[in-house]
């Protein structure tokens, strides 16, 4: 007998500052990053969202909240035909004159509970806005009726590193919770969580050499009536350390297990790497399935214009002018324009929204473009939007630091970085 389709909210947790993502965030949220030259990270839970065909879509924003909105109501729209809404939430005053702040994943969702219940949805998809994955949540779902879970934790198999950063889980061959961890010691991880040849054969995963333990994803699927109580019950102010623990006490609590391409973009490292393995062949998220789309803001550019440059294992998008001697392993983003014997290694740089500031194009200051000037040499950098970089720049940290802070130029995890309207000057090197 087939199942009736269940009614599916999703609510995107896009809130946070990003403060290990800095300087990237100092002028974006972190779901408004620019990913793969053209998307931004809030369009991979959205754009998943709808492939599941899950077209209610809350998104809860704070930090540096209008770019994401405006990127939001320029893309996703929805007619009768299709119908669906993507609501940005952001803190609201209250009857006392009081800005209502978020104060962490749960507490963002349990002040904005009223709202989320004015959706008839049976579930609740809740997903952060910064990670990366290709998941059809239909499975996840239809899992959690079946076993009629209160709240289901979508989760995959993680080494030790990776298991310290995380919620890591312990579950009984049913998939049911058997114990839950957030940011465990070793020999808490070790005694408890790890995982046996029994779970991976079970689960038909080939067993790594490694040892591996099953972390959390941070998607969760709760029934609507569980999700109210336990925001009722815990006035914990986060998911992950507060109420998933009480879940898992109470009981109904299972996990869904992945195995497939999954990132969390934590750090300036993990972005950048993120970026870099689109440019190999099958490896990273997938980008390229007709089927289950990325969808972002359309831009109606032409295609890139590239002279005699030298590219290997790039992506260069829409809209770009490549007048470069060379770009390898690199992501070139929209309208980039580099000039004449420039050389540009395993970089990104992330585009811009116009060719040159929109005052200009009316004839007033600033009278500039935003470019890569000629005979540069950049090498394991990140280039934020709307940057100028004059001729003869080299940026390649000379010096081998993990750590630089400068005037709009910075270095984190090795990586040289240039934030957002900043101009570098004919011969600086760093």
């Amino acid at each position: 007998m087939r199942r009736k389709p269940v009614q599916v909210a999703t609510v995107i947790l896009a809130g946070g500052q990003g403060t290990r993502l800095h300087p990237l965030t100092v002028h974006h949220s972190k779901p408004a990053v620019s990913y793969g030259g053209r998307y931004r990270l809030i369009d991979i839970p959205i754009s998943n969202s709808i492939n599941s065909d899950f077209r209610q879509i809350f998104v809860i924003a704070q930090y540096l909240s209008s770019e994401l909105q405006h990127h939001i109501s320029q893309t996703y729209h929805f007619d009768n035909y299709n119908p669906g809404f993507v609501d940005v939430l952001t803190p609201e005053e209250n009857e006392k004159g009081e800005r209502e702040w978020f104060h962490g994943s749960a507490d963002a969702v349990r002040k904005k509970l009223p709202t989320l219940l004015k959706s008839t949805a049976e579930y609740f998809l809740i997903l952060c806005g910064d990670q990366l994955y290709n998941i059809n949540f239909q499975k996840m779902v239809e899992f959690a009726q079946s076993v009629k879970a209160n709240l289901m934790i979508a989760a995959l198999p993680v080494h030790e590193a990776e298991a310290h950063r995380m919620g890591v889980l312990k579950i009984d061959p049913k998939g049911k919770l058997v114990e839950f961890y957030e940011k465990p010691d070793t020999e808490k991880l070790m005694t408890h969580f790890e995982l046996d040849e029994a779970f991976f054969s079970h689960n038909k995963i080939k067993e790594p050499k490694e040892r591996s333990f099953l972390g959390s994803m941070g998607i969760y699927v709760f029934h609507r009536d569980a999700l109210v109580s336990l925001l009722e019950t815990d006035l914990g102010e986060d998911f992950g350390k507060h109420i998933i623990q009480t879940a898992v006490d109470l009981g109904k609590t299972y996990a869904y297990v992945y195995d497939g391409y999954w990132e969390d973009i934590g750090t300036i490292a993990s972005y950048y790497e993120a970026n870099l393995i689109l440019t190999r062949s099958n490896q990273g998220l997938n980008t390229y399935d007709e089927q289950n789309p990325i969808y972002t803001r359309p831009t109606y550019l032409p295609g890139p214009k590239i002279k005699a440059a030298k590219i290997s294992q790039s992506i260069i998008c829409e809209g770009c002018v490549i007048e470069a001697e060379e770009i390898t392993h690199s992501v070139i983003g929209l309208r980039s324009h580099v000039k004449k014997g420039t050389v540009i290694r395993d970089s990104i740089l992330m585009g811009n929204h116009f060719y040159m500031p929109p005052l200009a194009q009316k004839g007033k200051p600033p009278f500039y473009d935003y470019w890569i000037g000629e005979n540069c040499l950049i090498e394991k950098a990140i280039i934020d939007e709307h940057v100028q970089i004059g001729n003869h720049v080299t940026l390649t940290n000379q010096e081998n630091r993990s750590h630089y802070d400068g005037d709009g130029i910075f270095i984190r995890d090795g990586i040289i970085i240039v934030t957002a309207g900043t101009q570098l000057p004919d011969y600086f090197t760093l």
